[in-house]
C-alpha cells in the first residue's frame, strides 16, 4: 500500500443498537474514505481481514477482489456439487458483476426449522464476499409439494395455510438476513406472483416440449418413488419442470445466474439448468448444493423427540432452541461450528485444540456454538432471553427472575397451578409438598439442612420459611428448586 495512504478499523458503538460494528476503510490524504461495501454485526463477522484484499501496489489498493466464496463453503463443509466448476472462477472474477443468487423455501410450515438454516447460511455467505441473494418463497410449488427426499406425498394445504405459512416463512428469512446485512442487500420473492398468470396449454407450449422423458424419469427423486410401493402422482412429477422454470424466469427476469440448495434438491436444480441451455440457448446459470444437516450417526440434526427445532420463536422459545445446540455431542461439536456459524476456521481449529487439552471446560464448544447460531437466528434479544433462561436454572444464580424468564423454561420444567391465598404466607415446606416437588414434609426439612432446599434460585435455611408477596415473581409465579436438577414452576391465579 502506498505510504500516503494507511488501512484502519473503524468500531462503533451505536447508541440505538446494541451491535457492534466493523468495517475497514481506506485513509487518504485527500479528502477521500471508502468504506467497505459490508457492513455486520461484530459478532456475526468471519474475520477482519479476510472479506477483503488489497494490492500492496500504491492506488492498485482500489482495486478489491472478492473472496472466493465456493471455497469457502466448500472449506467448511458446506460443499456438496456444482453444476460446473467454472462457478468457482466466476464467483471471485471482479472483471464481472456481482452474482445474483437464490434459493428456494416451501411454505409446507409456518415456521422454517433448523435443516432449512442451510440455505439461509449459505445466502449469508454469498453476501459477504460481495454477491447479490434472492429468497424465493413457494406460493405456487407450495401448492403441489416437493416429493424429493419423500417416501409418500405431502398432503395438500388450503390457500389459507399456504398463504399463513408464505408469510411467516418470509418474516423468519427477512429478519434473520436483515438484522445481518441490512434490508437493502437481499430480496424475497414469491413464485406464485408469476405462476398465477400461466396457463396450462401455454406451459405445455413454451416448456413442457423442451422436457425430455428420460431425464426425468432418471432423478433420483422420481426413480425411488416409481420404484415404491406407493409410486408418484403426475402432480409430484411435474414439480421439477415447475421449480426448473422458476429458475429460468429469474434467469432471465431478475439476472439470477445460481441456484442452491441441498443436496437432495439437485435433479430439481439440473432440471432449471436444461431448461435455461434448451428453452434460452443461454449459458451461465450454475447449480450449488450443500449437504443435508446430519449428525455423526447419520440421523437428521434438527429433529428432536417432540418434533422439527423450529426457528419461529413463537413455536420454540430461543431458550429452547439454545438449549437444543448446547446438547451437541463432542463428537459433532466442531462440524457444526464449521457449518453454522461464521467463526473464523482458525478460530473454530484453536476452540478443537482446548478441546483435546488437560484444562478444558466441558460443554465450552457447545456454549460458543449455542451462543452464535442463537443470536443469528434471533437477535441479541433473543440470546439475551436464552441466557437467562438458562442461568435461571442453575440454583445459587444471581440472575433475577422475571415472568418472561420462567416462562421461557415452563416447557422443560414440570408446573402446576395453585390461587393466590393458597400460596401466601403458606410455609415453603408445605407448599413443596403441595406440589409435588418433594414427597413429605420430613424430606423437605431434610434437603433444607442440607442445603439443597431454593425459593426463586434463593437457598433457603429456615424451616420456618413462609412466602411472601413481593416472592411471587412480577404477581404471576414462584419457581421451586430441590436439589439441582428437580424443579417445580407454581402458577399463581
Amino acid at each position: 500500500m502506498a505510504a500516503n495512504s494507511l488501512a484502519r478499523s473503524l468500531v462503533i458503538c451505536c447508541s440505538q443498537r446494541s451491535f457492534l460494528y466493523h468495517f475497514p476503510i481506506l485513509l487518504h490524504s485527500r479528502a477521500t474514505q471508502r468504506r467497505h461495501p459490508y457492513l455486520w454485526p461484530l459478532s456475526l463477522r468471519y474475520s477482519s481481514t479476510q472479506f477483503v484484499q488489497e494490492s500492496t501496489e500504491g492506488d492498485a489498493a482500489d482495486v478489491r477482489s472478492r473472496l472466493n466464496v465456493v471455497n469457502i463453503l466448500e472449506e467448511r463443509g458446506l460443499l456438496e456439487s456444482l453444476t460446473s466448476d467454472s462457478l468457482r472462477s466466476a464467483c471471485s472474477d471482479t472483471s464481472l458483476p456481482p452474482l445474483r443468487v437464490y434459493c428456494g423455501f416451501d411454505p409446507t410450515a409456518e415456521s422454517l426449522h433448523l435443516g432449512n438454516l442451510l440455505g439461509i447460511i449459505v445466502l449469508s455467505w454469498f453476501l459477504r464476499c460481495g454477491h447479490k441473494v434472492v429468497a424465493l418463497v413457494g406460493g405456487a410449488t407450495g401448492r403441489v409439494g416437493d416429493p424429493s427426499g419423500k417416501s409418500l406425498e405431502r398432503p395438500e394445504l388450503d390457500h389459507l395455510a399456504l398463504d399463513r405459512n408464505v408469510s411467516g416463512i418470509s418474516t423468519i428469512i427477512s429478519g434473520i438476513l436483515g438484522r445481518c446485512h441490512g434490508a437493502k442487500c437481499f430480496s424475497i420473492l414469491n413464485n406464485y406472483d408469476w405462476w398465477k398468470d400461466v396457463k396450462l396449454l401455454d406451459f405445455l407450449k413454451d416448456v413442457g416440449r423442451f422436457a425430455r422423458m428420460g431425464v426425468m424419469m432418471s432423478k433420483e427423486s422420481v426413480r425411488k418413488r416409481l420404484e415404491s410401493e406407493q409410486g408418484m402422482s403426475y402432480t409430484e412429477f411435474t414439480y421439477q419442470l415447475l421449480q426448473g422454470y422458476d429458475f429460468l424466469r429469474l434467469f432471465r427476469d431478475e439476472g439470477v445466474s445460481v441456484q442452491i440448495g441441498g443436496s437432495d434438491q439437485w435433479g430439481n436444480i439440473t432440471a432449471g439448468t436444461d431448461l435455461i441451455r434448451r428453452i434460452l440457448q443461454a449459458e451461465g446459470a450454475y447449480g450449488l448444493t450443500f449437504p443435508l444437516l446430519l449428525k455423526s450417526d447419520g440421523t437428521k440434526f434438527g429433529k428432536s423427540e417432540d418434533g422439527a427445532i423450529w426457528l419461529s420463536p413463537s413455536l420454540l422459545s430461543p431458550y429452547q432452541f439454545y438449549q437444543y445446540l448446547f446438547s451437541v455431542p463432542d463428537s459433532d461439536v466442531v462440524r457444526f461450528l464449521k457449518i453454522l456459524t461464521f467463526l473464523s476456521m482458525a478460530e473454530i481449529a484453536q476452540i478443537e485444540k482446548e478441546m483435546q487439552g488437560p484444562g478444558y471446560v466441558p460443554n465450552n464448544a457447545q456454549r460458543r456454538l449455542a451462543e452464535e447460531v442463537t443470536l443469528f437466528v434471533h437477535g441479541e434479544e433473543g440470546l439475551e432471553e436464552a441466557r437467562k433462561a438458562t442461568e435461571a436454572l442453575r440454583p445459587g444464580a444471581e440472575t433475577k427472575l422475571d415472568w418472561k424468564i420462567i416462562e421461557a423454561i415452563a416447557e422443560d420444567v414440570p408446573s402446576c397451578s395453585l390461587p393466590y391465598d393458597k400460596v401466601l404466607n403458606i410455609s415453603l415446606l408445605d407448599l413443596t409438598v403441595s406440589t409435588g416437588l418433594l414427597e413429605s414434609k420430613s424430606a423437605a426439612r431434610r434437603l433444607l439442612k442440607q442445603g439443597g432446599l431454593y425459593l426463586n434460585n434463593c437457598r433457603v435455611d429456615s424451616e420456618a420459611k413462609k412466602i411472601e408477596a413481593d416472592e411471587i415473581v412480577d404477581g404471576k409465579v414462584i419457581l421451586l428448586s430441590a436439589g439441582k436438577k428437580n424443579k417445580m414452576i407454581v402458577r399463581i391465579s
